[in-house]
């Protein structure tokens, strides 16, 4: 068996910052830690913090009064962060700074004037977390049909802004039904789709056709890691998403000669490494990196972490 590892794959700079931001929290104040919400949308990264004594929680009133809550890289609205310092919590934000740029743009618009058609996927962490920066201005559209169904205006200024995991091909897609339907509708200034993000779908659009099946690491509610089955199985390559080497299952490589190997954003690659090694165990596989193109984008820790750090330093 051929395996084509697809770089890049696994980690982005946002996930990165927001596990190095738990660790490093775990490390200096100790457990019981809370976070709202998955620090990341991976079942294993989760799973690993829960061990070491870390509480994920859906509602900040579950978080005790005056302990220390991180907020997921996926963001949060002004209500949640309002809560918090109701409830007298130290806030950590470990909000991805792509995502946050999107949240600006929001609230940036909304003071203006401006209806806001949010492309993304209602119900998604990070839609809910900037649907809340101005939900008296904001539509959430999810398809082309979305768009036809609402009512806006000549009158109407109107921008569309875009959740950062999207695929491209289904962002476009609604992007074009916002033009045809209103021509006067305006862009953001900077794409809102992430560099990951984009760069994880190109390198299976170009080594997808290569293979016969497309193995993409993640897990099921991790929004990028399922757009990349989708759109390997677009291209006709058929894909199958995993958590770990734990679900390989033996029918899946029947007259498979050659397999694609990416990962989501959100996805350590030692999950990536134990699924090479079994294929190279079980079908005498040889392994093809294929590097499309290099990621060096790094993020700082959160401000309130870095301040943390400081005065233990001098403590």
């Amino acid at each position: 068996m051929k395996i084509i590892l697809a770089n890049p794959r696994g980690f982005c700079a946002g996930v990165n910052m927001a596990i190095d931001t738990v660790q490093e929290l775990i490390e200096l104040i100790g457990p019981p830690l809370w976070v709202y919400h998955e620090i990341v949308h991976n079942k294993h990264v989760v799973d690993r913090f829960v061990n070491q004594g870390v509480h994920f929680v859906d509602s900040i009133d579950e978080v005790p009064e005056g302990q220390t809550v991180v907020f997921s890289a996926h963001g949060i609205s002004p209500a949640v962060r309002e809560r918090a310092r109701q409830r007298n919590l130290r806030m950590i934000d470990a909000t991805c700074p792509l995502v946050t740029k999107v949240h600006v743009e929001a609230r940036r618009y909304a003071k203006q004037g401006c209806k806001i058609l949010l492309i993304g996927h209602a119900g998604h962490d990070e839609v809910e977390g900037t649907f809340g920066e101005a939900p008296e201005a904001i539509t959430i559209v999810e398809s082309p049909a979305d768009v036809e169904a609402t009512a806006f205006t000549e009158d109407d200024e109107l921008v569309y802004l875009t959740q950062t995991t999207l695929s491209i091909d289904d962002a476009n897609l609604i992007i074009d039904a916002i033009k045809k339907k209103y021509p006067h509708c305006k862009r953001p200034p900077k794409e809102d789709i992430c560099y990951a993000t984009t760069n994880r779908q190109h390198a299976v659009r170009a080594l997808a056709t290569e293979a016969d099946l497309t193995l993409v690491v993640g897990s099921t509610n991790s929004s990028n890691s399922v757009r990349l089955t989708e759109i390997s199985a677009t291209d006709g390559t058929p894909a199958k998403l995993l958590d770990d080497v734990s679900e390989l299952s033996d029918e899946w490589f029947e007259g498979v000669g050659t397999v694609l190997i990416t990962a989501g954003a959100s996805a350590p690659d030692d999950l990536v490494q134990a699924i090479i090694q079994a294929l190279v165990e079980r079908y005498d596989g040889t392994v093809d990196e294929s590097t499309l193109v290099e990621e060096d984008v790094k993020f700082a820790l959160p401000v309130t972490l870095r301040v943390l750090k400081r005065e233990a330093a001098g403590a």
